[in-house]
Protein backbone atom coordinates (compact mmCIF):
# COMPACT_ATOMS: atom_id res chain seq x y z
CA UNK A 1 0.00 0.00 0.00
CA UNK A 2 1.21 3.55 -1.27
CA UNK A 3 2.23 5.66 1.88
CA UNK A 4 -0.33 8.42 1.80
CA UNK A 5 -2.65 5.91 1.83
CA UNK A 6 -1.73 4.02 4.51
CA UNK A 7 -1.69 7.05 6.67
CA UNK A 8 -5.00 8.34 5.50
CA UNK A 9 -6.32 4.38 6.22
CA UNK A 10 -4.27 4.69 9.65
CA UNK A 11 -6.17 8.12 10.21
CA UNK A 12 -9.53 6.64 9.68
CA UNK A 13 -9.08 4.21 11.98
CA UNK A 14 -7.73 6.23 14.90
CA UNK A 15 -10.89 8.67 13.95
CA UNK A 16 -13.28 5.71 14.44
CA UNK A 17 -11.47 4.26 17.46
CA UNK A 18 -11.85 7.86 18.65
CA UNK A 19 -15.54 8.56 18.13
CA UNK A 20 -16.10 4.86 19.88
CA UNK A 21 -14.00 5.72 22.92
CA UNK A 22 -16.00 9.04 23.22
CA UNK A 23 -19.39 7.32 22.71
CA UNK A 24 -18.51 5.02 25.66
CA UNK A 25 -17.46 7.26 27.80
CA UNK A 26 -20.19 9.67 27.17
CA UNK A 27 -22.74 10.53 30.62
CA UNK A 28 -25.33 8.20 30.17
CA UNK A 29 -28.37 10.78 29.63
CA UNK A 30 -31.06 8.03 30.37
CA UNK A 31 -31.57 8.70 33.73
CA UNK A 32 -32.06 12.38 33.14
CA UNK A 33 -34.51 11.12 30.19
CA UNK A 34 -36.22 8.75 32.69
CA UNK A 35 -37.43 11.68 34.67
CA UNK A 36 -38.04 14.56 32.15
CA UNK A 37 -39.88 12.37 29.77
CA UNK A 38 -41.65 9.54 32.01
CA UNK A 39 -41.59 11.79 35.43
CA UNK A 40 -39.27 8.99 37.26
CA UNK A 41 -41.42 6.17 37.10
CA UNK A 42 -40.78 2.50 37.06
CA UNK A 43 -40.09 1.11 33.74
CA UNK A 44 -39.66 -2.43 33.19
CA UNK A 45 -36.48 -4.30 30.84
CA UNK A 46 -38.03 -5.40 28.29
CA UNK A 47 -40.58 -8.61 28.28
CA UNK A 48 -42.02 -8.56 24.62
CA UNK A 49 -44.33 -5.91 25.22
CA UNK A 50 -42.30 -4.05 22.88
CA UNK A 51 -39.80 -4.33 20.64
CA UNK A 52 -37.34 -2.14 18.97
CA UNK A 53 -35.35 -3.39 15.27
CA UNK A 54 -32.93 -0.88 14.53
CA UNK A 55 -29.49 -1.22 12.64
CA UNK A 56 -26.23 -1.73 14.59
CA UNK A 57 -24.61 0.26 12.19
CA UNK A 58 -26.92 3.13 10.34
CA UNK A 59 -25.77 3.54 6.52
CA UNK A 60 -26.88 7.03 6.65
CA UNK A 61 -27.43 8.53 9.35
CA UNK A 62 -29.87 10.85 8.72
CA UNK A 63 -32.56 8.26 7.41
CA UNK A 64 -31.90 5.47 9.91
CA UNK A 65 -34.76 3.13 10.15
CA UNK A 66 -36.45 1.93 13.05
CA UNK A 67 -39.40 -0.29 14.14
CA UNK A 68 -41.80 -0.51 16.83
CA UNK A 69 -43.54 -4.11 17.37
CA UNK A 70 -46.35 -4.77 19.77
CA UNK A 71 -46.74 -8.53 20.63
CA UNK A 72 -50.40 -7.97 21.74
CA UNK A 73 -51.37 -4.64 20.01
CA UNK A 74 -54.76 -4.21 22.10
CA UNK A 75 -52.12 -3.79 25.57
CA UNK A 76 -50.16 -0.82 24.20
CA UNK A 77 -51.53 2.39 24.93
CA UNK A 78 -48.81 4.86 23.87
CA UNK A 79 -45.33 3.69 22.30
CA UNK A 80 -42.38 5.90 22.47
CA UNK A 81 -39.05 6.03 20.16
CA UNK A 82 -36.18 7.94 22.28
CA UNK A 83 -32.91 8.58 20.95
CA UNK A 84 -30.52 9.32 24.27
CA UNK A 85 -28.21 11.30 22.90
CA UNK A 86 -29.69 13.24 20.06
CA UNK A 87 -30.50 17.16 20.87
CA UNK A 88 -33.74 16.72 21.53
CA UNK A 89 -33.81 12.91 22.26
CA UNK A 90 -38.03 12.43 21.88
CA UNK A 91 -38.28 11.34 18.36
CA UNK A 92 -41.55 10.73 18.72
CA UNK A 93 -44.64 9.33 20.64
CA UNK A 94 -47.34 7.08 19.10
CA UNK A 95 -50.40 7.01 21.10
CA UNK A 96 -52.65 4.18 19.54
CA UNK A 97 -56.56 3.68 18.80
CA UNK A 98 -57.58 1.76 21.59
CA UNK A 99 -59.19 -0.66 18.54
CA UNK A 100 -56.97 0.16 16.16
CA UNK A 101 -54.70 -3.33 16.02
CA UNK A 102 -51.42 -1.80 15.19
CA UNK A 103 -48.80 -4.21 15.65
CA UNK A 104 -46.13 -2.27 13.99
CA UNK A 105 -44.76 1.12 13.45
CA UNK A 106 -41.91 1.94 11.03
CA UNK A 107 -40.47 5.85 10.58
CA UNK A 108 -36.81 6.80 9.92
CA UNK A 109 -34.73 9.35 11.76
CA UNK A 110 -31.89 11.27 12.50
CA UNK A 111 -29.41 9.60 14.58
CA UNK A 112 -26.56 12.24 16.23
CA UNK A 113 -24.15 10.37 17.54
CA UNK A 114 -23.27 6.54 18.56
CA UNK A 115 -26.58 5.87 21.16
CA UNK A 116 -28.61 3.94 22.81
CA UNK A 117 -32.30 4.15 21.37
CA UNK A 118 -35.01 3.25 24.04
CA UNK A 119 -38.51 1.97 22.70
CA UNK A 120 -41.18 2.27 25.73
CA UNK A 121 -44.73 1.12 26.10
CA UNK A 122 -47.00 2.25 28.25
CA UNK A 123 -49.87 -0.08 28.57
CA UNK A 124 -53.39 0.24 29.42
CA UNK A 125 -53.07 -0.26 32.98
CA UNK A 126 -50.34 2.39 33.17
CA UNK A 127 -46.68 0.35 33.51
CA UNK A 128 -43.92 0.70 31.63
CA UNK A 129 -41.36 -1.11 29.98
CA UNK A 130 -38.51 -0.47 27.41
CA UNK A 131 -36.45 -1.89 25.15
CA UNK A 132 -33.25 -0.57 24.35
CA UNK A 133 -30.54 -0.86 21.54
CA UNK A 134 -27.11 0.53 20.81
CA UNK A 135 -27.17 2.14 17.67
CA UNK A 136 -23.52 3.52 15.33
CA UNK A 137 -24.29 6.63 13.59
CA UNK A 138 -23.16 9.95 13.62
CA UNK A 139 -23.46 13.34 12.07
CA UNK A 140 -27.39 12.63 11.16
CA UNK A 141 -29.49 16.12 13.00
CA UNK A 142 -26.45 18.43 10.76
CA UNK A 143 -26.49 16.55 7.68
CA UNK A 144 -27.69 19.02 4.54
CA UNK A 145 -31.41 17.73 3.48
CA UNK A 146 -31.32 15.95 0.32
CA UNK A 147 -33.14 17.86 -1.79
CA UNK A 148 -33.74 21.58 -2.65
CA UNK A 149 -35.01 23.80 -0.71
CA UNK A 150 -37.39 25.74 -3.12
CA UNK A 151 -38.39 22.30 -4.12
CA UNK A 152 -39.22 21.40 -1.08
CA UNK A 153 -41.00 24.45 0.30
CA UNK A 154 -43.16 24.37 -3.18
CA UNK A 155 -44.14 21.10 -2.03
CA UNK A 156 -44.58 21.42 1.46
CA UNK A 157 -47.20 18.99 3.49
CA UNK A 158 -47.83 16.95 0.14
CA UNK A 159 -48.99 13.62 1.05
CA UNK A 160 -48.69 9.99 -0.55
CA UNK A 161 -50.53 6.73 0.79
CA UNK A 162 -50.15 3.17 -0.22
CA UNK A 163 -51.69 0.24 0.70
CA UNK A 164 -49.93 -3.53 1.04
CA UNK A 165 -50.70 -6.87 1.71
CA UNK A 166 -50.16 -7.82 5.44
CA UNK A 167 -48.63 -10.82 6.39
CA UNK A 168 -51.07 -10.87 9.20
CA UNK A 169 -54.67 -12.11 9.16
CA UNK A 170 -57.73 -9.54 9.42
CA UNK A 171 -55.22 -6.64 9.20
CA UNK A 172 -54.21 -4.33 6.71
CA UNK A 173 -50.54 -2.90 6.09
CA UNK A 174 -50.34 0.82 4.86
CA UNK A 175 -47.77 3.47 4.65
CA UNK A 176 -48.00 7.74 4.86
CA UNK A 177 -45.39 9.45 3.59
CA UNK A 178 -45.58 13.05 4.00
CA UNK A 179 -43.02 15.96 2.42
CA UNK A 180 -41.65 17.97 4.91
CA UNK A 181 -38.03 19.47 4.79
CA UNK A 182 -38.40 18.58 8.99
CA UNK A 183 -35.33 20.87 9.32
CA UNK A 184 -33.59 19.76 12.93
CA UNK A 185 -32.15 23.60 12.92
CA UNK A 186 -28.27 21.90 13.36
CA UNK A 187 -28.34 22.31 9.66
CA UNK A 188 -25.93 24.92 7.95
CA UNK A 189 -26.71 26.88 5.01
CA UNK A 190 -24.00 26.54 2.50
CA UNK A 191 -24.14 29.85 0.58
CA UNK A 192 -25.04 31.67 3.59
CA UNK A 193 -23.52 30.19 6.11
CA UNK A 194 -26.12 30.65 8.57
CA UNK A 195 -28.33 27.64 10.53
CA UNK A 196 -31.78 26.94 8.94
CA UNK A 197 -34.12 27.41 11.71
CA UNK A 198 -35.85 24.26 13.14
CA UNK A 199 -38.81 23.44 11.13
CA UNK A 200 -40.34 20.13 11.32
CA UNK A 201 -43.71 18.39 11.37
CA UNK A 202 -44.95 17.56 15.34
CA UNK A 203 -48.05 15.61 15.33
CA UNK A 204 -49.67 13.76 12.66
CA UNK A 205 -53.19 11.55 13.37
CA UNK A 206 -54.25 9.01 11.02
CA UNK A 207 -57.35 7.75 11.10
CA UNK A 208 -60.05 5.07 9.56
CA UNK A 209 -63.32 6.97 9.35
CA UNK A 210 -63.77 8.72 12.69
CA UNK A 211 -61.62 5.87 14.65
CA UNK A 212 -58.23 7.15 15.40
CA UNK A 213 -55.29 4.55 14.26
CA UNK A 214 -52.76 6.59 15.89
CA UNK A 215 -51.20 10.17 16.83
CA UNK A 216 -48.08 10.90 17.03
CA UNK A 217 -46.15 13.91 18.76
CA UNK A 218 -42.67 14.52 17.40
CA UNK A 219 -39.27 16.15 16.88
CA UNK A 220 -36.13 17.47 14.96
CA UNK A 221 -34.77 13.71 15.19
CA UNK A 222 -37.59 12.69 12.19
CA UNK A 223 -36.22 12.44 9.17
CA UNK A 224 -36.92 14.60 6.42
CA UNK A 225 -40.30 13.81 4.47
CA UNK A 226 -41.78 11.44 7.68
CA UNK A 227 -42.32 8.20 6.65
CA UNK A 228 -44.75 5.95 8.55
CA UNK A 229 -45.55 2.43 7.84
CA UNK A 230 -48.31 0.91 9.97
CA UNK A 231 -51.00 -2.00 10.29
CA UNK A 232 -53.92 -1.59 11.73
CA UNK A 233 -57.32 -3.84 12.07
CA UNK A 234 -59.98 -2.41 9.54
CA UNK A 235 -63.11 -1.54 10.81
CA UNK A 236 -65.41 -0.78 7.86
CA UNK A 237 -64.70 2.64 7.07
CA UNK A 238 -63.77 3.44 3.48
CA UNK A 239 -61.39 6.27 3.94
CA UNK A 240 -58.03 6.98 5.83
CA UNK A 241 -57.49 10.68 6.58
CA UNK A 242 -54.36 12.09 7.66
CA UNK A 243 -54.05 15.25 9.46
CA UNK A 244 -50.43 16.26 9.94
CA UNK A 245 -48.88 20.21 11.67
CA UNK A 246 -45.45 21.32 11.65
CA UNK A 247 -44.18 23.74 14.55
CA UNK A 248 -44.99 26.85 12.44
CA UNK A 249 -48.12 26.48 12.10
CA UNK A 250 -48.38 24.85 9.12
CA UNK A 251 -51.35 22.02 8.76
CA UNK A 252 -52.02 19.38 6.18
CA UNK A 253 -55.00 17.16 5.78
CA UNK A 254 -55.29 14.61 2.78
CA UNK A 255 -57.65 11.53 2.64
CA UNK A 256 -57.85 8.41 0.85
CA UNK A 257 -60.29 5.83 -0.51
CA UNK A 258 -59.00 2.08 1.32
CA UNK A 259 -59.72 -0.15 -2.14
CA UNK A 260 -61.51 -3.60 -1.28
CA UNK A 261 -63.14 -1.49 1.95
CA UNK A 262 -66.61 -3.22 2.89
Amino acid sequence: MPMNLRAAAIGVLLAAFATTALAENAPDPWPGLVTDLFQGREIAKADGTISLEAPTRAEDAAIVPMTLRFSDPAKVKVATLVIDQNPMPMAASFTLGDKAGVDFIETRVRVNSYTNVHAVAETRDGALVAEAKFVKASGGCSAPAGKDPDEARANMGKMKYREFRSAVAGRREAQIMIRHPNNSGLQMDQITRTYTPAHYIDSVEVWQGDALIFRMEGGISLSEDPNFRFTYAPNGARTIRVIAHDNKGGAFKSEWPIADAS
